[in-house]
């Protein structure tokens, strides 16, 4: 029997599930296979569950795809978290800590985290691990400090989002600003987020008014994580304060638990290394309108 259609925030319920009732959920994987995390809302912003695999269509490059996996319950979760550490954060770290805080809530045993701390460069802290504690006790020594290094800082987390051992992986970014010391640049970041299985998703508190001159990157900043994010079927939250960065955490953690996760074997078996776009259309149940979905809009094919 089709699932009941389902609209609630699910905030409370999730604080209140087990991790014993969580199911066992995860997709197989293979070499050829394009993962598509995908969540959907409606014009309330509420996550819309209970959908099925006939109510998504997949195109590449314009041609619908055959979907052959479908995964509708939550699945296990390798979340990277990028904090900026820079001197420009100050009174801003106690409440990121907090955020971090949020997420680190909705992990469960069958999750993995890992810590990446960034100013001047970006510092793997804590590796890819269970014990969420571990990553509590390394933010609470952290100071501010130095310059941003964050095109450098993700570019390490992708590195890093090699090891997951799921399919479903996250990187989440929290900073304030853009980018003053980084050896990377925009492009060839943009370049390595379209090519990772990783959703990138931003909150940060930026500066609309500064004591001093801000530089031209990071006066870009929020723009340029903004269209990483978008690009990976992620999304930036943009703070008004610092004090709505654990509201925003908890917003985050709950869409990566309410998410639907396609995957295809293209129809297109080329190895060219070329960028393929990746569309998706709903075609919900009769009474459900002004639904809006997110998704990873693209990839790099195989090169060989």
């Amino acid at each position: 029997m089709p699932a009941a259609l389902l609209l609630s925030s699910l905030l409370a319920a999730w604080a209140a599930q087990s991790v014993a009732t969580r199911p066992d959920v995860n997709l197989s994987v293979s070499s050829t296979l394009v993962v598509i995390p995908v969540s959907v809302t409606d014009s309330s912003n509420r996550f819309v569950l209970g959908l099925e695999k006939h109510n998504f269509a997949l195109f590449e490059d314009g041609v619908r795809q055959t979907i052959s996996q479908f995964a509708a319950e939550d699945a296990p979760l390798s979340v990277g978290l990028l904090i900026d550490t820079s001197g420009s954060m100050g009174s801003k770290l106690g409440v990121s800590r907090q955020a971090i805080a949020e997420v680190l809530k909705i992990l469960n045993p069958e999750d993995e985290a890992l810590l990446i701390e960034f100013n001047d460069r970006p510092t793997l802290s804590v590796a890819f691990t269970h014990d969420y504690a571990s990553i509590q006790d390394r933010l609470s020594a952290v100071e501010s400090q130095g310059l941003t290094a964050l095109l450098d800082s993700i570019e390490v987390g992708l590195k890093e989002m090699k090891k997951a051992r799921n399919s479903r992986k996250a990187l989440l970014i929290l900073s304030d600003g853009g980018d003053n010391n980084s050896r990377y640049t925009a492009q060839e970041i943009g370049n390595l987020v379209r090519e990772a299985d990783v959703q990138v998703y931003a909150m940060g508190v930026f500066e609309p008014f500064s004591n001093r001159r801000l530089t031209e990157s990071e006066l870009s900043g929020p723009a340029l994580l903004a269209e990483l994010c978008e690009q990976t079927g992620g999304r930036l939250f943009p703070a008004r304060a610092s004090s709505a960065l654990a509201s925003i955490a908890r917003k985050i953690a709950i869409e990566l638990r309410n998410e639907y996760v396609l995957a295809y074997s293209p129809a297109n078996h080329e190895h060219d290394g070329k960028y393929r776009k990746v569309d998706l259309k709903l075609d919900p149940p009769a009474g459900l309108t002004a639904l809006k979905a997110r998704w990873r809009l693209g990839y790099y094919a195989p090169a060989q």
